[in-house]
């Protein structure tokens, strides 16, 4: 479908869905902006959870795997809402380390209370972006993928409150 000079974020679908196809443009690359972020702080999680240290060892490493899993099902959510709208979803580990923007996971500690804080600051970034497209994605006429921000927003506050529980 794709003509050899278009790039992947240009390739379109033909979907019934009536919103705009220069809104559902937009929408889509909101989504896959982050489908990148959601992929990456999928990734930056286990490997907070493979190389988790020290005190409290075992719990730390099944929280994270619990929110790895977590963001997991958001990263498929968004992915599908992307073609559902009739985009592609740009969803490759290289791809999302292109296009994410969260910081790079640098903790190279181990200890389980460093993975809790370099966590906390990603999992706040991409809750603050996903409150933000909340409103964004509506004004866009698009109530379904406000909707999804909405729940990837209070999955990322729940899983944020978690981590920083263990700072307080």
């Amino acid at each position: 479908m794709a003509m050899e000079s278009t790039t992947l974020d240009e390739v379109k679908f033909r979907t019934s869905i009536n919103i705009p196809e220069k809104s559902r443009d937009k929408i889509i690359s909101i989504l896959n902006r982050d489908l990148a972020a959601a992929s990456d702080l999928y990734s930056q999680t286990k490997q907070a959870h493979w190389n988790v240290k020290g005190e409290n060892f075992y719990q730390f490493h099944e929280l994270f795997d619990k929110l790895a899993d977590e963001i997991e099902e958001a990263v498929d959510d968004i992915a599908e809402r992307v073609t559902a709208l009739g985009g592609y979803a740009l969803g490759t580990v290289r791809m999302a380390a292109e296009n994410s923007y969260l910081v790079e996971y640098n903790c190279h500690s181990g200890h389980s209370i460093e993975h809790v804080k370099v966590l906390a600051e990603r999992y706040a970034a991409f809750a603050k972006r996903s409150r933000e497209m909340i409103e964004t994605t509506a004004e866009l006429g698009d109530l379904s993928t406000s909707d999804l921000y909405t729940d990837i927003s209070r999955a990322a506050d729940k899983a944020l409150w978690f981590l920083e529980a263990h700072l307080q």
